[in-house]
């Protein structure tokens, strides 16, 4: 097993307007954008500091037209090897959405869900092999959470795909336990069953930002929404919990107000 085996390596954005999604994440999170050249479609990398962080797309046909959401952000996670990862979640209950399948020049990815539902994608290059950032640098992923439609069930299963461990836990009291987790000996996410609010099992995406105030104000301003916070979390730093114009839910974390 490699060193980049369960960790999150690529974020990226489909939705139905990426022109507009381009312009309110800019402003939001701080990215630069630039255009990745890649033949037969558009696709838009989001930099920090001129360095790669995330990708933005436009919502292929075949996903608007199958019930997905409007806009949607999938995490991609390394495997030391696509097919043979893929193969394993759906032996373990998860379904392959896309199939493994090359990105000429770039890697190999395939697209899943796990047994309650909740998308993730699998990832392998030689290019790409762990998030380069210094811990919460502007624009980079500050945290990874699931809300999962049975916490210990999920774990269970990513522990055996990806080998994650559990880290600490918090008792929330009528929400229950939120389980840190962590890759390669690193705490990079926390996971809990979802509350009743949460329509279906998701992954959600935390972007670092300097002081969540403001932040907030940006994302208010932009024609987005504020469903969650501003909030202070254990270790503190500040979240909120968000949708943007076209209707995907992202979060912001902050080491201050």
């Amino acid at each position: 097993m490699s060193d980049s085996q369960g960790k999150f390596v690529w974020y990226e954005l489909m939705t139905t307007d990426p022109k507009a999604a381009e312009e309110f994440y800019r402003s939001v999170v701080g990215w630069g954008a630039q255009d990745a050249g890649m033949p037969g479609m558009t696709y838009t990398l989001l930099t920090v500091g001129g360095v790669p962080a995330a990708g933005l797309m436009e919502m292929p046909e075949r996903v608007s037209s199958s019930g997905a959401p409007p806009a949607f952000w999938t995490g991609y996670v390394f495997v030391d090897d696509v097919d043979a990862s893929a193969a394993q979640a759906a032996g373990e209950g998860g379904a392959v959405h896309h199939a493994p399948d090359d990105i000429p020049g770039i890697g190999r990815f395939a697209v899943i869900s796990d047994p309650q539902g909740a998308a993730i994608a699998l990832f392998k290059s030689t290019m790409m092999a762990g998030q380069s950032f210094a811990p919460d640098t502007p624009g980079s992923v500050g945290w990874h959470e699931l809300y999962a439609g049975d916490r210990e069930a999920a774990f269970a299963f990513y522990a055996k795909l990806f080998g994650w461990t559990k880290a600490e836990h918090f008792d929330m009291g009528p929400m229950g336990v939120y389980q840190l987790f962590a890759a390669g000996g690193k705490t990079t996410g926390g996971m809990m069953t979802k509350p009743p609010q949460v329509p279906v099992p998701c992954w959600l995406y935390y972007f670092c930002v300097e002081a969540i105030d403001a932040a907030a104000a940006r994302v208010q301003s932009g024609g987005g929404r504020i469903l969650n916070g501003p909030m202070e979390v254990p270790g503190g730093s500040f979240v909120v919990q968000c949708l943007d114009p076209q209707g995907g839910p992202f979060c912001l974390i902050a080491p201050r107000r």
